[in-house]
């Protein structure tokens, strides 16, 4: 019996979710008296050993260039084979696109019961019972897994990170790889760009900034505080920013650690999108936006007059 974490990775580097993962991954093995393993698919340039930190005591790799391209179903079948060779009656992901793509596809092979979007470590009083956000953050379910193999997928930025100075044993797990179904031909890269997926500060505009050629307002911030930057719907459908960069209900959800938005009325689509950051700035000129409803700290004033005196602001910080 053991607690089998996925690990995500991009180009030969653990992404950031997944540390998070680990140290939850190796709490709830705590909890249930056992240890936390995890497999990497794919060609890593990191060092695996690492994450003993995170409470991983063993890694099990696949070396495989094939691998460094995520298929769903093909991952799903190494995944299952790993699982199944070291017991594990646990599986975790992070609640990326990769792990939304895999868990659901793993929990048929599996039989095993799925909770998606978890926010907590599982409740082990009276069974296995797990929090989870619904109706797009706005409440909480929890639901219970009865099966005997349960899979779980953790929403990011909902579980502090810790380390300590363990080392991971890793080791190459055998396995027959399968060809994929669907070719990737080409690939188009974001280049020099945070994502905003890993993002720990948001910097976002909205309608009220008025056209793209206002946009440095919001990507001089981002520069100074090392932000990734987003944007509200109607400025991606009018072609002011890429659409990569849409966050709300039909685009990103994300949730940084700080999230600034300026010129966003709020509207609860976009809300849906960004109600999981930690912290929430809001800067707009009109008083009754929604969007005051949910932030934390908020600046009734005129996105032409308050950023430029933040981004001077914020330079004097930087240069003290």
């Amino acid at each position: 019996m053991s607690v089998l974490l996925f690990v995500d990775q991009s180009e030969g580097h653990i992404k950031k979710s997944s540390f998070e993962a680990a140290c939850y991954a190796s709490k709830v093995a705590a909890l249930m008296g056992t240890t936390a393993e995890a497999i990497v698919l794919g060609q890593v340039a990191d060092d695996l050993t690492a994450l003993g930190k995170y409470g991983i005591k063993k890694v099990h790799t696949i070396k495989n260039d094939a691998l460094n391209q995520v298929d769903a179903q093909v991952f799903t079948k190494l995944i299952a084979d790993v699982a199944k060779a070291v017991n594990a009656n646990l599986v975790i992901f992070s609640n990326n696109f990769n792990g939304k793509a895999i868990a659901p596809r793993l929990s048929v092979r599996l039989k095993a019961g799925l909770v998606s979007g978890a926010v907590a470590l599982p409740d082990l009083s009276n069974g296995f019972t797990v929090k989870k956000n619904v109706f797009s953050g706005n409440a909480f379910a929890y639901v219970s897994i009865t099966t005997d193999i349960k899979i779980i997928s953790l929403n990011s930025n909902s579980y502090s990170i810790s380390t300590t100075e363990a080392v991971a044993e890793v080791s190459e797990f055998a396995a027959t790889i399968d060809v994929a179904k669907v070719q990737v031909t080409a690939t188009d890269k974001v280049i020099g760009e945070i994502p905003l997926s890993e993002a720990e500060i948001v910097v976002s505009g909205g309608r009220g900034l008025k056209g793209p050629e206002n946009w440095a307002l919001v990507t001089d911030l981002a520069k100074l505080l090392g932000a990734a930057t987003a944007c509200s719907r109607p400025v991606a459908d009018s072609d002011w920013r890429p659409h990569h960069e849409h966050v709300g209900q039909t685009g990103l959800a994300i949730a940084p650690n700080l999230y600034i938005a300026i010129g966003i009325s709020g509207a609860i689509q976009h809300l849906a999108g960004v109600n999981r950051s930690k912290v929430i700035v809001v800067i707009n000129k009109d008083p009754e936006a929604p969007f005051f409803k949910a932030a934390d700290y908020g600046i009734v004033g005129d996105a032409f007059e308050v950023m430029p005196k933040i981004i001077e602001a914020v330079k004097k910080l930087k240069q003290a």
